[in-house]
């Protein structure tokens, strides 16, 4: 599976060009129709083609970096995958109850992550050394709430919660409970 951070790396490139694309011409348009009379009117069918084009562009991003998301085939799958391990953790009174105090993880391991809220709404992440986020999901009591992931590369992750789920939520961080090895 291809890490999120690349994945958010090359959407923000690609995302940041399209905008950049909008933004110039929409700028063009707006010179063009608000310059003096003397100048040539902007013509309907150039308007509507760059409106098409913009439409086409932003429809065919959309597609590319569907594609581009590594837990879909994974997700789309799910009922036919059976996972390598699975990990139990409930959450209740702003804390995270673990079922060991570090859980180790193989390499390539298929990983169901089974979250139960007893409460309230939480957020459920795992976030790299860096603080960035590798997934998140939300955690609402009552209710199934579980992730599957494969890790590809060795590491040390730590779970925050990702939801305001009150004051007390802000300490809501468990740091390196999740261990990747090789």
């Amino acid at each position: 599976m291809v890490d999120s951070e690349i994945v958010l790396w090359g959407q923000t490139i690609a995302y940041t060009i399209y905008v950049l694309i909008i933004m110039s011409l929409v700028g063009w348009f707006a010179y063009n129709v608000t310059k003096d009379e003397k100048s040539k009117a902007i013509k309907p069918a150039l308007f509507y083609s760059l409106v098409g084009f913009l439409v086409l562009l932003g429809v065919s991003l959309h597609i590319i970096t569907h594609e581009t998301i590594p837990w879909k085939p994974m997700d789309l799958n799910r009922s036919e995958i059976t996972p390598d391990k699975t990990f139990n953790i409930t959450v209740s009174n702003h804390k995270f109850i673990l079922p060991t105090e570090k859980m180790i993880i193989s390499k390539n391991e298929k990983v169901l992550f089974n979250v139960t809220s007893e409460d309230l709404t939480y957020g459920f992440g795992l976030f790299r050394d860096n603080n960035s986020m590798v997934f998140q999901m939300q955690v609402l009591p009552r209710h199934k709430n579980d992730i599957l992931w494969q890790f590809d590369k060795a590491g040390v992750y730590s779970i925050r919660s990702t939801e305001y789920s009150g004051p007390a939520g802000i300490g809501m961080i468990e740091k390196n409970v999740v261990e990747v090895i090789d």
